[in-house]
């Protein structure tokens, strides 16, 4: 029996950019697939994040799990995107529909608007770290000056100085996956039309950097706030793939907004 899987590009209005996500429709399996099929999957489909989708016992939300090449993962952004495009699209949900989702990360929302797809996710609010108590393996591993670094349960955020800075940034990945964070570098855009940009490493998760992370402008948001003093994004993750992320905080939840193409369709076995 084969089951239906798509290849998305999220937080992009066009083909090969933005951050491929795979998404996998579970329904047509009698029984959900056991943990090691779907990371078996995910290291097949070799991107950033695969979803598993399956109908809820409810009828109305969907269960939804994000597995990296190599884990689990309880939050992801651009595969979230992908799967409520590829529902929109296929007409799993009509495009009045709100998409919801059962995930590790509690009940997320989605819904289809004129800019896009809209999802609803936890704000992730970031510490302050002071300068003695900045990690040698993060100070070495980026090689570049820190204005600020910030962290909370799943990643540093580190502000640099400038967009060059961040552009042209080489890690020493193999110290960065030391740390077990995903190392999210940002700064004040200087391009017209974004208010930050950043760029985000994962190489503890598998990832060495992923193109566009929805999950980490949960706690970019929360960092700019601060330094920009307002509530309402343009950002822009500045990966070579590259993509546009809307960003809006709303009490302890942040609104994200991107946009999302098909680029292949298919069916693997079970």
């Amino acid at each position: 029996m084969a089951v239906r899987i798509f290849t998305v590009d999220a937080f992009t209005d066009r083909p090969f950019a933005g951050n491929p996500a795979g998404v996998c429709l579970l329904d047509d399996a009698p029984e959900p697939p056991d943990d090691a099929w779907m990371q078996s999957v995910a290291a097949e489909m070799n991107l950033s994040e695969t979803a598993f989708l399956r109908r809820a016992t409810n009828g109305q939300a969907f269960d939804l799990r994000w597995f990296t090449p190599v884990v689990e993962v309880p939050l992801c952004g651009h595969a979230t995107l992908a799967s409520a495009h590829v529902l929109y699209e296929i007409g799993s949900l009509s495009p009045d529909a709100l998409a919801e989702f059962n995930t590790l990360s509690g009940r997320l929302t989605a819904r289809k608007t004129t800019d896009g797809i809209t999802m609803d996710f936890p704000l992730q609010p970031v510490e302050r770290v002071a300068d003695t108590d900045v990690p040698d393996a993060l100070r070495q591993g980026l090689g570049v000056e820190l204005v600020a670094v910030t962290i909370n349960e799943g990643r540093f955020v580190v502000e640099l100085a400038d967009e060059d800075a961040l552009r042209t940034l080489q890690p020493n990945l193999a110290l960065l996956s030391t740390l077990n964070r995903a190392c999210v570098i940002t700064c004040r855009s200087e391009t017209p039309g974004y208010d930050f940009i950043s760029r985000n490493f994962l190489p503890h998760r598998g990832i060495p950097e992923d193109p566009v992370t929805g999950a980490a402008h949960c706690s970019l948001a929360d960092y700019w706030r601060a330094q920009l003093g307002k509530d309402e994004f343009t950002a822009y993750q500045a990966s070579r793939r590259g993509g546009v992320v809307g960003v809006r905080i709303d009490g302890d939840r942040v609104i994200l907004t991107g946009q999302a193409v098909t680029v292949l369709r298919g069916t693997i076995e079970l």
